[in-house]
């Protein structure tokens, strides 16, 4: 039954998988902890936790396996190490609902406890939310229009107020106190949660209508290979070259923006000698010719600190050269009137841009894993910096990467005025694999929730173009240089979710911290019964 809902939860999985199997995936796994609170005598303390981990091993291996494909030991940490998180909070859910609620119903309590792991783990060096139940529908935006007030998190309840109201109808069908009308309860109970909020999600999809406000946006995938040309072979220049050859074939006088891919200029661009850099220039040739379009460019930038200034954390020393320097994953915005406006990439991969936990493991750095140019701690930035904020034109959110499959972290673009979200990538590391498909239809949650038309450009994987409901308009083939044109709208409105954010995974966190306080207690209680009541006997 533990491998069963592994399996369940496997192929629920976008892109190819069913997410209404996700209605069903915890039963069994529901099953077994039920089971086991009621025939503790028969099993160790640990069962919950082992079977519970059979599941998640197998949901993430068979879901996130293609990680390997970039670095083993990266695959191997991802698959192991958030399978562990995962049955560690099953199996506190199991012990609070068998010490507090003495395993009489208190199934919810799991909604809580998932919800706060899921909430906690998007902000941690470990963070790895790829898989949040949530981001289970990403491939069917027609059934979760609401996240614009919920977010991904009402996609957690959906699914597990689900799956524990179907256990609960097959508890009281099959088990052994019967009731026909219990049965009928739940059985309305559970084909009401499932159909109520599709039908709502149906309503809001169809009666959602953009603002008409165009902007032409061009977006370019240059489909250099990251292991063979990117950082090795082949030339900025020539890279730079190839880029600018497919724009020309879209770019006209009308295109508003044109958009290249994360880490598009390699090589490291010092960042108050931006102006000088023969690479700039040629992009800003560009719109010398077309004055109208602003390019938002991927680059891998140096920030060179001066003798005084105060140096983060992650600042690295130049033997050579006697200086402190920051290294950056960079988006960079370029029009014809205003200096260039630069945004450092926030949200690290673990292992890759960030060493975790640098006090402890940052004799380790030397040796992190090199992928996409750059090794060791990036530098990031607290506030979520927008393009285009001294003129007239609409305000972008460069989204970098990784940062796209954080919900919340992309509404501090839209509080801080962002009409679109322009997310530059390159998803060429883990081959032909679902790991970049799945990144792609991660944007179009984001999509939702803000109500902001996406353009994505990747230097190769998927770029293309995503509406305010989460419908892909246009999008590329995997492997193929490419570049696409398209009108897509901007828009003001903020919405519930963008304003509040992750309000559920606050709410929570609250309230599971509340009863962890309250588990402790009762632990400490009985311990101290147990300390009086053995020195009674002793005394006796």
């Amino acid at each position: 039954m533990a491998i069963l809902s592994g399996l369940l939860l496997s192929v629920s999985w976008p892109v190819s998988g069913f997410p209404f199997l996700l209605f069903i995936a915890f039963v069994p796994l529901l099953y077994i902890e039920d089971f086991i609170a009621k025939n503790k005598h028969n099993f160790i303390k640990s069962s919950v936790f082992f079977y519970s981990y059979i599941t998640f091993f197998i949901w993430n291996l068979l879901t996130t396996w293609w990680i390997y494909y970039s670095t083993f030991f990266g695959a191997v940490m991802a698959v192991v190490c958030n399978a562990l998180f995962m049955a560690i909070v099953f199996h506190l859910y199991h012990l609070v609902r068998r010490t507090i609620f003495k395993s009489r119903g208190a199934f919810n309590v799991l909604i809580l406890f998932w919800i706060t792991f899921e909430y906690l783990h998007l902000s941690w060096d470990l963070s790895w939310p790829w898989l949040n139940l949530g981001n289970g529908f990403a491939h069917y935006p027609l059934f979760i229009q609401w996240y614009e007030y919920t977010g991904i998190f009402g996609g957690d309840v959906w699914i597990l107020l689900s799956n524990i109201l179907l256990y609960k109808l097959l508890l009281n069908a099959f088990g052994n106190f019967k009731s026909r009308k219990n049965t009928i309860i739940f059985i309305v109970c559970f084909a009401t949660l499932l159909i109520i909020p599709s039908l709502i999600s149906i309503g809001l999809y169809y009666n959602y209508h953009e603002t008409e406000n165009p902007y032409t946006c061009v977006v370019v995938q240059p489909n250099v290979d990251p292991y063979n040309e990117k950082f090795s072979s082949m030339s900025e220049e020539q890279q730079v070259n190839k880029m600018l050859h497919l724009a020309r074939q879209k770019v006209d006088d009308k295109t508003d923006y044109l958009i290249f891919p994360e880490t598009a200029l390699p090589s490291g661009i010092i960042e108050n000698e931006i102006n000088t850099n023969t690479d700039v220039d040629s992009l800003k040739g560009l719109i010398k010719k077309y004055p109208k379009l602003k390019i938002i460019v991927g680059v891998s930038s140096y920030k060179i600190y001066e003798p005084n200034e105060e140096l983060s954390a992650t600042a690295r020393y130049s033997k050579s050269d006697n200086y402190w320097f920051d290294v950056c994953n960079t988006a960079m915005y370029l029009d014809f009137k205003e200096v260039p406006q630069l945004y450092h990439k926030s949200k690290l991969v673990p292992g890759v841009e960030m060493m975790p936990f640098p006090k402890v493991l940052k004799p380790l750095e030397r040796y992190a894993i090199d992928l996409g140019g750059m090794t060791g701690s990036n530098a990031t930035q607290k506030e979520r910096t927008v393009f285009g904020q001294k003129n007239n034109s609409p305000k972008i959110a460069p989204v970098i990467c990784y940062e796209s499959i954080y919900g919340d972290f992309i509404t501090g673009y839209i509080r801080n005025g962002a009409n679109f979200i322009f997310i530059i990538t390159n998803d060429g590391w883990w081959g032909n694999t679902a790991g970049y498909k799945q990144h792609f239809e991660y944007a179009r949650l984001r999509a939702i929730e803000t109500r902001r038309s996406i353009a994505r450009s990747a230097n190769t994987g998927i770029s293309g173009f995503i509406n305010q409901r989460g419908d892909v308009l246009a999008k590329t083939q995997y492997w193929t240089p490419d570049v696409l044109k398209m009108q897509i709208n901007a828009n003001s409105y903020k919405t519930f979710y963008a304003r509040f954010g992750d309000y559920i995974g606050k709410i929570s966190m609250y309230i599971t911290f509340s009863i962890l306080i309250l588990q402790l207690i009762i632990i400490l209680l009985n311990k101290r019964r147990r300390i009086i009541t053995a020195k009674r006997k002793a005394q006796e």
